[in-house]
């Protein structure tokens, strides 16, 4: 079976950024991390989501956090220099990053804003990512994800996991 290249993995070619492709099963009615890890048979752990969010000062910006953690609100407006900070509504993601809800890469944002990953991403070899659609993960190493958008390693995520 041929899975189409995203932008994001065009991306990473340019960049000579090695990952591999991997594609998996959608649920429309279920678009979350846990079911990605289930159908790719992984730890939840390694399965990381991304989400944008909006900070007073700052804007824009996306944090990376593993699938069975929450973003910290207030962790991740002190990371990004705000003082506070908010999930943007699903109805700003398509036209704020140039992805929809279950296909959100921090690889080929619509504009470089700022990523954060989770300080905990470090304690795996490689991560699964979104690839930029639904039904498709990067499988790649957290330094590569940060080299490739400049990311900053903070701790973002909440310590009880979902």
């Amino acid at each position: 079976m041929k899975t189409n290249k995203t932008n994001a993995a065009r991306i990473l070619d340019k960049a000579g950024i090695p990952y591999e492709l991997i594609p998996y099963r959608v649920d429309e009615n279920n678009l979350a991390a846990d079911h990605i890890a289930n159908e790719l048979g992984e730890d939840i752990n390694q399965v990381y989501k991304t989400l944008t969010l909006k900070g007073d000062k700052t804007g824009i910006f996306v944090c990376v956090v593993a699938g069975n953690r929450e973003v910290d609100l207030k962790k991740a407006a002190k990371a990004s220099g705000n003082k506070n900070a908010d999930l943007i509504p699903l109805k700003e993601l398509l036209p704020t990053t140039g992805y929809i809800r279950g296909g959100c890469s921090p690889i080929g944002l619509k504009k470089p804003y700022p990523v954060f990953l989770d300080e905990r991403i470090v304690e795996h070899e490689r991560v699964y990512i979104s690839a930029g659609q639904r039904g498709l993960q990067f499988l790649i190493s957290p330094q590569d994800i940060a080299k490739a958008v400049s990311a900053t390693f903070a701790n973002v995520a909440t310590d009880e996991t979902i």
